[in-house]
């Protein structure tokens, strides 16, 4: 049997590169003789997420363009040229099969360069609208797995495949790890618990929001588990003196955590959307309004629409957050129909159906 090599790039966020990390571990499982690079950003977290999950990979000093004039974005022209350049170098060298791209900067001049040099190149996008990288990165492209239905206007209708978006395949059945988790994260399992995620960098609204909340939680006797991101531990550790609230950097049990949680406030980044729809718990979402294109808003208005979560703009909060959690708490008819709602949603095997089609690709090689 052949030695198929992959190279995967994506960054910056948790959600560009949890899903590039599922791809990796489903095409190892199918060919475990297979050889993987990674290629990241400089400085980002794949720099550390990714060795830590196995594989190899390499940094490209590259980033985006800033909304404001700054000294970085007049270094984009450079940063951008040593990428390609570097890129090329990779390319030559490591002899790929195919190359992967899962969205962030760094996937922007490595398939570009793979496509240049006839080398299959497949993007996954998670989002319901798309990022300018992938937009151009698609009239190359010889597939797009997408998680949303109706983006032809962005990608060319034939290469699309709707796949869903990549998760962790320990969320698939959470039911039945409820004691399990309530141990581990020491719950009363006759209080209702709130799980806040503010994305894996924390989330300066949401932690201001909940800070401020933290009387009417235990006016409805809610206990919370709140991941507030490692930028804003110190500010707010304080507050576990509270006694009904537990504070954390960052949390790596997901699945005992989702396990643990009656009600969900979370940020709507596609992969916090696509998991949320397998956990299938209560969700008020609070899109960031300080992303590209506002494509969290249109990623949980597309749940919404489906009568699957609650939506709240930031602006809203300190308006509205106070009367849609009392009424979602008290309501556990509601609950119950949000839940049902989004699991409908759900696409459990996107990450094989991805593969298929990589593979689909190799095949015709």
């Amino acid at each position: 049997m052949k030695q198929y090599k992959f190279i995967l790039s994506g960054g910056g966020t948790g959600g560009h590169i949890y899903p590039a990390i599922a791809i990796a571990n489903e095409l190892k499982s199918r060919f475990p003789n297979a050889e993987f690079l990674f290629v990241g950003a400089k400085d980002k977290m794949e720099m550390q997420k990714v060795p830590q999950a196995g594989y190899k990979i390499i940094g490209l000093w590259i980033a985006g363009l800033q909304r404001r004039l700054t000294f970085d974005n007049t270094l984009f022209p450079i940063k951008l040229i040593s990428s390609l350049l570097k890129s090329r170098t990779i390319i030559k060298q490591f002899e790929p099969d195919v190359v992967i791209g899962t969205g962030g900067f760094a996937s922007g001049p490595l398939l570009q360069i793979a496509a240049i040099a006839g080398i299959p190149t497949v993007i996954q996008e998670q989002n319901s609208y798309p990022g300018i990288t992938n937009k151009l990165l698609s009239k190359k492209a010889k597939k797009i797995c997408v998680a949303y239905e109706n983006l032809e206007r962005f990608f060319p209708k034939e290469k699309m495949i709707l796949t869903g978006n990549p998760v962790r395949q320990d969320l698939i059945d959470i039911d039945s790890k409820r004691e399990i988790a309530l141990q581990h994260f020491d719950l009363d399992p006759k209080k209702k618990t709130l799980l806040v995620l503010g994305g894996s960098l924390g989330a300066r609204r949401i932690n201001e929001l909940i800070a401020k909340e933290i009387l009417l939680f235990a006016a409805h006797n809610v206990q919370v588990i709140w991941q507030c991101g490692k930028l804003y531990f110190d500010d707010y550790k304080r507050l576990e003196e509270n006694g009904n609230i537990q504070i954390h950097s960052f949390i790596d049990k997901m699945d005992l955590v989702y396990a643990a949680a009656d009600i969900v406030v979370s940020r709507a980044g596609a992969s916090s959307v696509s998991e949320l729809c397998i956990v299938g718990k209560p969700v008020i979402f609070i899109p960031s309004p300080n992303v590209a294109e506002d494509h969290q808003t249109k990623n949980a208005q597309a749940i919404v629409d489906k009568n699957g979560a609650i939506l709240l703009k930031e602006v809203e909060l300190d308006s509205q957050f106070g009367t849609v959690f009392e009424s979602l708490i008290k309501d556990e008819a509601k609950q119950k129909m949000l839940s049902d709602n989004i699991k409908q949603l759900a696409m459990p095997e996107a990450t094989k159906r991805i593969v298929d089609e990589i593979v689909k690709l190799i095949d015709r090689k």
